[in-house]
């Protein structure tokens, strides 16, 4: 209720807050008019009007200007944030490279011209950043292109069998073959890796014990054939053994520098082991076996001596040219120990080059095969009996069984896998923890895959603080003071937080090349290694 001091009427009204007309109470007659404006505490505008006496003639209540347009604010609806869904697939997003495209959906360049381009971080270290398209973009393209995804499938299919058909071609076969070669080769000859495969110290080794053994071969089956000797056959058979694993440990240096392809993308440097697992396989089953069989037999059933002049000038030949074979591969495993940073012992337990240790045991066993061979067949000559020289061709066995059990069980080892020196795990994971961005490494483990090559993998903890800081320090931070003052609604909060959380990410790549880099300088036996966020895998040669 509102009182007016001055007036000759009292009027009184009540105002309903519901209502949004305005409450009108004239009183008198219309005059001149002299306008005056109250506000009451409840936002409420009272006009009078009043005559020339003072007197109120009208009264006016009506809701102040900013109740009203506080009122008649519309508020938009909050709007509804839609989760994510782990379990449904999302490929609208993905990128597919150039390549791809073509390969995948029949796309000629002029074809991905006109779709919308993407620059990304290359996956590659030292390389510029590649063109990548959204994958949504090429599919639509090649429907348009093909008429629909039917057509595409089809001719996909038609492609894949007419490859298929090319490739069993025996003149494609040939021509592959020899583009293949010229490729080996000038892919050589472009990284400048002359020296591999049988060019090596280990190829070099590998030749020479297949030629001087080679011809131990013919001279001691020549000498057999006219003594008669059982200890002198299992050494005839023991020079073939080694002539024939020597050819298939060639074979398995030359296949391990093959180029990676798409059925073995990691290469082919365990055919080294496989080969020398193989050689050992053959050494224990026609060396020793044959060595075994032959000296039961001369026990068994005895046969008159002959003159073994000739067969003691063979086994004095074989003594030194198995010597030479002996002393070329203990120098190959010296330079290689010596490079290695490994002791002689450890270097060739840990089979760290197996195709020169199978030539290392194989040339001390013929040696050792030779000595026991000529003493067996002088006691033999010397007593008349030919017992001695059955006894020998079984001792010779027995020293084959031995070579070729040690190689078949480090061969086994080296391609399983085993444990890399503790001192090399520690050195690793020094470097790792010393860096700015690792916060931690867990779950280490690091395997020796063979061909001086190791797999290390760590779970890494990065440090989130420390990237996003490393981020910033790359950024003006007065931009991104002025980018978050226009910040006025959810919608930008997300937009910019897209933003800067997809950057961060593409920089968190870059670190880890960064890492890999620092890895390679850091450790002189690391060659190449692949960070991933979820660990690190290291090749180590």
């Amino acid at each position: 209720m509102l009182y007016f001091k001055r007036c000759l009427h009292t009027s009184s009204y009540c105002y309903d807050k519901n209502t949004k007309n305005v409450a009108s109470i004239a009183v008198g007659e219309d005059k001149d008019k002299n306008i005056a404006k109250q506000k009451t505490l409840e936002n409420i505008i009272v006009k009078t009007e009043t005559d020339a006496n003072n007197s109120v003639t009208k009264v006016t209540i009506e809701k102040s200007k900013q109740e009203s347009d506080t009122k008649q604010t519309v508020i938009p609806p909050k709007k509804k944030r839609l989760l994510i869904d782990f379990s449904a697939s999302y490929t609208e997003r993905n990128f597919i490279t150039p390549m791809r495209a073509m390969t995948e959906y029949l796309l000629k360049q002029t074809d991905l011209e006109t779709l919308p381009k993407v620059l990304r971080r290359s996956p590659y270290e030292s390389e510029p950043p590649i063109t990548v398209y959204y994958r949504k973009d090429v599919e639509a393209k090649a429907i348009e292109v093909w008429g629909s995804k039917e057509s595409l499938d089809k001719e996909l299919l038609r492609r894949e069998l007419d490859r298929r058909r090319y490739e069993q071609d025996v003149f494609t076969v040939k021509r592959r073959l020899r583009n293949y070669r010229r490729e080996m080769g000038h892919k050589r000859l472009k990284q400048g890796v002359e020296e591999m495969g049988l060019k090596t110290v280990s190829g070099r080794v590998v030749l020479t014990a297949i030629g001087i053994n080679g011809c131990n071969f013919l001279f001691k089956l020549c000498a057999w054939l006219y003594t008669g000797s059982h200890s002198l056959f299992s050494e005839c058979i023991h020079s073939l053994a080694d002539t024939v694993n020597q050819l298939i440990l060639a074979y398995g240096i030359h296949k391990s520098v093959q180029i990676a392809d798409p059925d073995h993308p990691y290469g082919y440097t365990n055919m080294r082991y496989v080969s020398s697992l193989i050689s050992g396989v053959g050494i224990f089953c026609v060396g020793c076996g044959l060595s075994f069989y032959h000296g039961v037999t001369g026990i068994l059933d005895p046969q008159p001596l002959h003159d073994f002049y000739w067969a003691y000038f063979v086994l004095g030949g074989a003594v030194v040219s198995e010597g030479a074979t002996l002393m070329v591969a203990l120098n190959a495993i010296r330079k290689g120990a010596k490079e290695a940073h490994m002791s002689l012992y450890e270097y060739v337990m840990r089979s760290s080059d197996p195709s020169v240790n199978v030539v290392l045991f194989e040339d001390t066993a013929a040696v050792a095969g030779v000595v026991v061979a000529g003493t067996c067949m002088a006691i033999a000559q010397y007593t008349g009996s030919p017992l001695p020289d059955a006894i020998g061709c079984i001792l010779v066995g027995t020293l084959l069984g031995g070579v070729a059990s040690f190689i078949i069980l480090s061969n086994v080892g080296a391609l399983v896998g085993r444990s890399i020196p503790q001192e090399q795990l520690d050195e690793i994971n020094s470097v790792l923890e010393r860096d700015f961005m690792i916060r931690a490494i867990h779950d280490v483990k690091g395997i020796d895959i063979g061909s001086n090559l190791i797999r290390y993998k760590a779970e890494v903890d990065f440090d989130g603080r420390a990237l996003t800081r490393s981020y910033l320090e790359k950024h003006d931070l007065n931009v991104l003071l002025e980018d978050i003052k226009k910040i006025e609604t959810i919608d930008h909060v997300e937009a910019f937080l897209l933003k800067h959380g997809e950057n961060i990410v593409d920089m968190l790549g870059g670190e880890i090349d960064r890492i890999e880099l620092k890895l390679r300088t850091d450790i002189r036996t690391v060659t190449c290694a692949f960070i991933t966020l979820v660990g690190i895998l290291m090749m180590s040669q």
